[in-house]
């Protein structure tokens, strides 16, 4: 994958994982694991930012792995969270592990 492909793929997941974590911040009724797991992939995100300017491959794919991981676990929150949880945080969270999900299969 190239190099510019690979940070537009990010740069969407990044978005989404920015809106979810926004939306945890507006959100009264967000159960605390997804609010978590949103939080922690948000400052996995930023830390991942910083790496993709760097040229070492295995870093990137390793932290492109770790934040898949915190995607499936933000996922699941989300899923076990009540019905009525707030649909944009749904969504946002959804599609930032579905670009994750894809990033990570796209690199290996």
């Amino acid at each position: 994958m190239e190099k510019n492909e690979m940070q537009q793929r990010f740069s969407h997941a990044e978005e989404m994982i920015h809106r979810a974590a926004q939306r945890c911040q507006v959100v009264d009724s967000v159960p605390l694991d997804l609010k978590d797991s949103v939080q922690q992939l948000d400052q996995k995100a930023i830390y991942a930012r910083e790496l993709l300017r760097s040229q070492d491959d295995n870093q990137i794919r390793q932290c492109v792995e770790d934040l898949e991981e915190l995607g499936d676990r933000a996922k699941d929150a989300c899923e076990s969270a009540p019905a009525d949880v707030d649909s944009e945080l749904r969504e946002a969270v959804m599609q930032a592990h579905r670009e994750l999900s894809e990033l990570k299969h796209q690199l290996h």
